[in-house]
């Protein structure tokens, strides 16, 4: 079959490589000979699909159903690879066979389509968040892994050349992200990425994690991507603010995570998100984001 990539994913990698490379247009021949190679039968590609890679509705030669994933070098594949090695399957999806090719990955099927979001808001961030506890494990000792202090210091180092409009936003991010490396209160082996979206249903476990960018530190940081999810229903409501604030306080308390800590967290990675958005020309997710930002 023609493997085509979905149109999210090519405009995504558009924007987070506008110079370009080849990946794209190698993606037809690299997914054919990944399931060649694994004697896979392919049911259909996953539309609309992520980010940073294609996904593929496989079976294997004996019928059990799987997932293909291909991605490129600069979404870190190799790095995801590692933690789900790590986790094993407990609280997010298996990992398949050890690694044959770069930047391929043979998972375990879920249910793509059913994610925890899906759910009514209540009931999705307790389960979402329950998912999320299972992930936080200490590290492998030799690991390679970016730190939260690595990661966020790139970041930071973009956010400084913003506008001056989202300056005065800009200047609190980044002073809360330099308060809180001075005193991390533990280190654990995070999600990175974690939304309701990344969690699906699954067969041996009703909601399983996937799609993980994983980093190194400290709890609140991962918890703080979920405290903004549906950012849109809470911009378009007139509690939003206060709706903000009482799910910061719960996703703490549930999880055992400092409320003052996860608010700051919460702070610099929505202000980065937006500052990204306004970079790469999506202002009406720049607004949502920084208005979020607003609040905190």
């Amino acid at each position: 079959m023609a493997f085509e990539p979905p149109q999210r994913l090519v405009r995504a990698l558009g924007e987070s490589a506008p110079d370009g490379d080849d990946w794209v247009e190698r993606l037809p021949e690299t997914a054919e000979q990944a399931v060649a190679l694994r004697e896979l039968t392919v049911e259909r590609v996953q539309v609309p699909g992520g980010r940073s890679s294609l996904v593929v509705l496989v079976r294997r030669a004996d019928g059990t159903p799987a997932v293909l994933k291909l991605a490129p070098a600069r979404a870190r594949p190799e790095s995801e690879r590692a933690a789900l090695a790590h986790w094993e399957g407990r609280g997010a999806v298996q990992l398949l066979e050890p690694a044959v090719a770069e930047g391929v990955l043979l998972l375990e099927r879920l249910h793509p389509d059913v994610s925890v979001r899906s759910l009514p808001e209540a009931k999705a961030l307790l389960e979402a968040a329950g998912a999320l506890r299972r992930l936080w494990v200490e590290p492998p000792d030799d690991h390679v892994f970016e730190t939260v202090a690595e990661r966020t210091g790139r970041q930071a180092s973009v956010m400084r050349g913003a506008s001056a409009e989202v300056a005065g936003l800009v200047s609190a991010a980044l002073e809360a992200r330099e308060s809180l490396l001075a005193a991390p209160p533990e280190e654990r082996l995070l999600h990175g990425t974690f939304r309701q979206s990344k969690v699906l249903s699954g067969v041996r476990s009703p909601w399983l994690a996937v799609g993980p960018d994983p980093v190194v530190g400290e709890c609140a940081f991962d918890l703080a991507r979920l405290v903004r999810d549906r950012v849109e229903d809470l911009i378009a409501s007139p509690s939003g603010a206060a709706t903000t604030r009482r799910r910061i306080k719960r996703l703490a308390e549930s999880l055992e995570v400092d409320q003052e800590r996860l608010r700051g967290w919460t702070l610099f990675r929505a202000v980065e998100s937006g500052v990204r958005a306004l970079r790469v020309g999506r202002p009406k997710d720049a607004e949502l984001l920084l208005e979020f930002a607003g609040w905190l």
